[in-house]
């Protein structure tokens, strides 16, 4: 009779997770490059994605929170999906954000992405009306049935006033096309607590490392990848640190410890102004952020480049 422990081992995943077709390790949360007078720069957005491909993101993000998504007006999503789209060809796959606090929109834009091109869509959790658990079932669903490309969820109960439990998480894996999750709750144990309970999902439930100081302990519990803001500055050693961690652990917990400085930097004062500043600086497409954000403040954007120095020197 097989023991206990034998038992456990056999329950065990022997491989490093697979990501979803259609999304990889490595995504990068893309700002959207604003023209000196506040305009959507298309053109900058072709320009930094491209960057963003060489230094190893696999899937670009586009109208997410770091992309000021909640200040995008009109047309501007989806022409800064066309651009990016057109600009990493075959050589990425691109993430929509398509979520907002209302489902019938909410359900309406994951449809027109579909329709637009984006390999995926990211929606994130409904923010301010703050939905019980009942609410969250119903509006992640009904987003899944507006599209055939694969679904994540975004927890980040610290921007939203609401979590997505456990539970929920589990019931929503068994929706086929909602694949997982991106993680910025930061706790560890829940990471943990989900990896455990959706293992042998219908359609596979991953999760992605939604907080970049975290992102090698998320790896540890069983994350597929990360959505990372760093990689815009740090994308090489970002990518090496998703490719180590399988073989070579104490590689990428160096790798991680040499981003850690930046990754607190970037979040000194509201996100995205202080990476926007450290773009410029590395003459990369940016321009200011839009209201209510400010632009950070030299002594930050200063923070940034000092910890950004030592990555850039080891190159």
């Amino acid at each position: 009779m097989a023991s206990p422990t034998d038992t456990a081992t056999a329950d065990r995943p022997t491989t490093f997770p697979e990501p979803p077709a259609g999304i990889g390790r490595v995504v990068t949360a893309m700002i959207s490059p604003f023209t000196s007078d506040g305009a959507l720069d298309t053109d900058g957005a072709s320009v930094l994605a491209s960057h963003l491909v060489a230094d190893g993101t696999q899937t670009v993000l586009v109208n997410g929170t770091t992309g000021e998504s909640p200040t995008l007006q009109g047309e501007e999503p989806w022409e800064l999906l066309a651009a990016v789209r057109e600009a990493v060809g075959d050589r990425a796959t691109v993430m929509m954000g398509t979520g907002s606090n209302d489902t019938a929109k909410t359900v309406a834009a994951t449809a027109r992405a579909t329709e637009a091109g984006a390999d995926a869509v990211l929606v994130v959790t409904p923010y301010y009306n703050r939905p019980d658990q009942r609410g969250l079932l119903r509006h992640f669903r009904a987003a899944a049935d507006a599209t055939d490309r694969p679904v994540v969820l975004y927890d980040i109960p610290g921007r939203t006033g609401r979590a997505i439990d456990v539970p929920t998480q589990v019931e929503l894996a068994e929706v086929r096309n909602i694949v997982g999750v991106k993680d910025a709750t930061t706790d560890l144990g829940k990471a943990a607590d989900v990896a455990a309970a959706t293992q042998g999902a219908p359609g596979g439930f991953v999760r992605w490392s939604g907080s970049d100081e975290v992102n090698l302990v998320m790896l540890a519990t069983g994350a597929v990848g990360v959505v990372s803001v760093a990689a815009h500055l740090a994308g090489p050693e970002i990518a090496a640190m998703v490719e180590a961690f399988p073989t070579d652990p104490a590689r990428a917990w160096q790798l991680q410890l040499a981003c850690q400085p930046l990754h607190r930097a970037l979040f000194a004062e509201p996100s995205p102004a202080p990476l926007k500043g450290a773009l410029a600086a590395r003459g990369l497409p940016a321009g200011p952020v839009r209201g209510p954000l400010a632009e950070a403040s030299p002594e930050v954007v200063a923070k940034v480049l000092e910890a950004l120095e030592p990555l850039e020197a080891r190159r």
